[in-house]
């Protein structure tokens, strides 16, 4: 009697079959895109047309199926108690004030027509690493710098695009952003190695695209406008829409009109500080959320009964509820569609045309980039596209030690976040783009903005897109600090079969090896 493997080891072929391994994840953009589905609901459908076609193709049953997609959802059940951590960080430092205090001390800069899109782009890259938000951030700045832009003469296209790339500074980078904390998890590497490792080269993209933007504003006027101004022009059918969209931005705008004392921004430096330190990430948000809940109580802007059943509470419901359970059906797909090799065909041409580490990076990175506009939406794309390309590096690249197979993982990681959020902005029907839209024009009704406004002078995402596959493609990433692959002695393609790529794995939070 043929037994279940051997079945597995029998599958069909023949040349629709690749074909067919593409369907469940046709389905799944079109349920996205065409139809417009929650991907909570997307993403169980999809998953059960990629049960079939496994049941199809090796002559399987629903059992077997369905396991290969629980081994990817297992081997990610650690990354979800940071990510209840950090949601929980993130309620606290809104509500307590981290973030309105980042923001009023960066506006004492003082805003011109030819200053206030780079202001806000700088202000929204804080705030968004200090809420580790990037649709809050936009929410929550959106009214502010628009209005801000009226009154001083400046370029509201120009503005919008700086909020938008501003806002996903911090969901690339920031230590409580769920996509940093998923794609770190996938890639089992330490969520403190990512950011050390990408930190210059993201102050970089952020300090080109502020020269860009001012260049393109001076010749706006450079009259002073007030802030306090700018927030009372905000209509009331604005104040509707993000109560509607976004709440938690109305909170913001009420403590950056009354203030909050600038300590606030403590909590904040203290979680960064001790990340680079070295303790455990667990550690490092825990100390956010507590130290936020003291000075909050000392500033008056939230109380201990408060902290724990409205912030911390909120967050890990809000961590454990859809956003858990979306990931995990999108795991489980992609664990699926990953046991089928369906991009198998696309790697081996990868492999084929690289001809060293640096290019097959480059190709990862376009492959994380091609499975975001597929499926639209940036978690969809680190949970379905990372074990893939990690697959394709650890059958194709030999690594000297553990280290230098560990530098891989963490480049991995970079590059499933960043194509992940920074390219979900230039992707016409993605969501970023239209929840940016729709979001702008509720609040500045002067004027109707698209997608493609969004999209047109975000110079921020394309440089960060553009930079990222150049510096990979040609290797000119040794050059920037941190941020280089190991050299060619450590890593290299296989020439022939060999001994398997050591790929040293740890959990996600692990506090174990890391890149020196």
């Amino acid at each position: 009697m043929e037994t279940k493997q051997e079945k597995k080891e029998s599958p069909r072929t023949g040349g629709g079959i690749s074909a067919l391994k593409f369907l469940p994840l046709v389905v799944f953009a079109a349920l996205v895109i065409v139809f417009k589905l929650e991907l909570l609901l997307a993403a169980p459908i999809a998953t059960f047309v990629a049960i079939l076609v496994y049941i199809f193709i090796y002559r399987s049953n629903f059992d077997i199926a369905l396991e290969q997609g629980l081994k990817s959802a297992r081997s990610i059940i650690g990354v979800f108690f940071i990510l209840m951590f950090a949601y929980a960080v993130a309620e606290s430092f809104i509500a307590t004030g981290v973030g309105a205090s980042l923001i009023n001390l960066a506006l004492k800069l003082g805003v011109t027509g030819r200053t206030v899109a780079v202001i806000s782009l700088i202000v929204t890259c804080l705030l968004s690493v200090a809420t580790g938000t990037s649709w809050g951030t936009f929410a929550a700045c959106a009214p502010i710098f628009l209005w801000l832009s009226e009154l001083v003469g400046g370029d509201p296209i120009l503005t919008v695009c700086a909020i938008a790339g501003g806002s996903c500074f911090g969901d690339n980078i920031g230590m409580i952003s769920d996509v940093t904390v998923l794609s770190c998890g996938m890639q089992d590497v330490r969520i403190i190695d990512r950011v050390k490792h990408q930190s210059v080269w993201s102050c970089s993209c952020l300090v080109l695209a502020a020269v860009v933007i001012f260049l393109c504003s001076l010749h706006l006027p450079n009259t002073q406008g007030d802030v306090a101004e700018a927030i009372s022009k905000i209509p009331g059918e604005a104040y509707a829409a993000l109560a509607e969209e976004r709440p938690v931005a109305l909170e913001l705008l009420s403590q950056i009109e009354h203030g909050v004392p600038y300590y606030m921004i403590i909590p904040m430096v203290l979680v960064i500080v001790l990340s680079f330190m070295g303790l455990n990430t667990l550690i490092c948000l825990g100390s956010g959320m507590i130290s936020a809940m003291l000075l909050g109580v000392i500033a008056g802007t939230t109380t201990f009964p408060e902290w724990l059943n409205n912030q911390v509470l909120a967050g890990f419901r809000d961590a454990g509820g859809s956003v858990v359970i979306m990931m995990l059906w999108v795991s489980v797909f992609g664990g699926i569609m990953n046991s089928m090799n369906t991009f198998d065909p696309l790697a081996k041409f990868f492999v084929k045309i690289s001809k060293n580490v640096h290019q097959l990076m480059g190709w990862c990175g376009i492959l994380c980039l091609v499975g975001n506009a597929a499926l639209a939406d940036e978690a969809a794309q680190v949970v379905t596209i990372s074990p893939i390309i990690r697959d394709v590096v650890e059958k194709n690249v030999e690594c000297e030690d553990e280290k230098a197979a560990y530098a891989l993982r963490v480049r991995l990681a970079t590059l499933t976040s960043s194509m992940g959020i920074y390219g979900s902005e230039l992707i016409p029907w993605h969501c970023f783009p239209v929840f940016f839209a729709k979001i702008a024009t509720s609040v500045y009704p002067l004027h109707e903005f698209t997608a493609i406004d969004i999209i047109s002078r975000n110079y921020m995402s394309f440089i960060v897109i553009g930079s990222i596959i150049i510096l990979s493609f040609t290797g000119l990433d040794r050059f920037v600090p941190m941020f280089g692959l190991p050299d060619k002695k450590r890593v290299r393609l296989k020439k022939e079969t060999t001994t398997p790529c050591l790929l040293y794995t740890s959990d996600a939070a692990d506090e174990r090896s890391s890149v020196k």
